[in-house]
């Protein structure tokens, strides 16, 4: 008969330990996947996706700006729409040429070494002190 260590096959200790097994195995695919840019970070994406759209908002705001002395100067109505339509394909094409600054595959939090202890979200520990500051010692009296 093989020996499970004293423990009983199908107990709540076996449950519980199959259960970690699997959530063990369920991120290293994970790891894996990050490793491979087949997974992203959402808060990478949302960062990256709010660069965008805040690039495109800022240079399609930027159109009345430069369609409003030459439509003014227009009395022909053609004319005018020719002008609209040249600026906005003009920012169609610098904003296709666009590239965020933060990217959703350069995760910031896949650079984070894993450290050696079972919590690898834990924050490191910062040696500083605590309590009162110590008395000068050696004051000229």
């Amino acid at each position: 008969m093989a020996s499970t260590g004293g423990v009983k096959i199908g107990s709540s200790y076996d449950e519980a330990r199959t259960r970690k097994v699997n959530a063990e195995a369920e991120i290293a695919e994970l790891e894996l996947k990050k490793i491979h840019s087949e997974l992203v970070n959402a808060d990478d994406v949302v960062s990256a996706w709010t660069d965008v759209l805040g690039s495109v908002k800022s240079r399609l705001l930027s159109i009345p700006t430069k369609a409003a002395p030459v439509v003014a100067a227009e009395g022909n109505a053609g004319v005018c729409q020719d002008v609209i339509e040249q600026l906005i394909t003009e920012a169609l094409e610098e904003l296709s040429r666009y590239e965020p600054k933060i990217s959703p595959t350069e995760s910031t939090a896949s650079k984070v070494e894993p450290s050696d202890e079972g919590d690898e979200s834990a924050p490191k520990e910062k040696r500083k002190r605590v309590g009162r500051p110590r008395k000068a010692a050696g004051l000229a009296k």
